[in-house]
C-alpha cells in the first residue's frame, strides 16, 4: 500500500516528505530493533529484539516469563525503533501502536516462515495455534497495530509523520 507523509518544517531542511517505500523497505530489512514497552509502575521498559515487518506491522516474540511479555499484560502500548549510527547519513525510523496476540497454525506458520527468510537458521520456529517453539521454551508472537509511523531522514534532515 501506498502511504502519504506529512512533512514537518520545523524539524530539519527537507522540503519533501520520505517516501513510505523508503520507509518500509527500511523496517524490513533491519536487521535488529528497540522495543519500548511500559512496566506496571509506568516506567519505560527498551530491549533489542529480532523482528519482522510484515503486512503493515511489526512483528516479534517473547516468552511468556520475560520482562516484555509482563508489560504488555500491563499495557499494550509500545513504540519500536531502527536507526542509522551516523547523524548525517541514513534514516530513523519510529512505530507507534498497540499489540495483539498473533495466534492460529496457519498465520503463525507463515510468520515463522517470514522469520526463517530473514535470520536463516538462527530463528527456525516450529509453531502450533498459540506460539513459536510449543516442544521448548514457548514464545508469544504479537503483532503491532500500527498507528503512527516517524522517519527521521539525515541527508537531508527532515521528519515525515504516517497515519494509519
Amino acid at each position: 500500500m501506498t502511504r502519504t507523509g506529512t512533512l514537518d518544517a520545523r524539524f530539519g531542511v527537507a522540503t519533501a516528505p520520505t517516501p513510505w517505500a523508503e520507509v518500509e523497505a527500511a523496517l524490513a530489512a533491519a536487521p535488529s530493533y528497540q522495543l519500548v514497552t511500559v512496566r506496571a509502575d509506568g516506567r519505560p521498559h527498551v530491549t533489542p529484539l529480532v523482528g519482522l515487518w510484515a503486512d503493515d506491522g511489526f512483528v516479534f516474540c517473547t516468552g511468556p516469563g520475560e520482562q516484555k511479555a509482563h508489560n504488555l499484560a500491563h499495557s499494550p502500548h509500545v513504540a519500536v525503533t531502527i536507526g542509522s549510527p551516523e547523524w548525517d547519513a541514513g534514516l530513523d525510523v519510529v512505530v507507534e501502536g498497540v499489540v495483539v496476540r498473533a495466534t492460529g497454525g496457519p498465520e503463525l506458520r507463515r510468520l515463522a516462515d517470514g522469520f526463517r527468510a530473514k535470520y536463516r537458521d538462527a530463528w527456525d520456529f516450529e509453531n502450533d495455534d498459540e506460539s513459536f517453539d510449543p516442544h521448548g521454551e514457548r514464545a508469544l508472537v504479537y503483532r503491532v497495530v500500527v498507528d503512527k509511523v516517524l522517519a527521521f531522514a539525515k541527508a537531508p534532515h527532515g521528519q515525515t509523520t504516517f497515519r494509519f
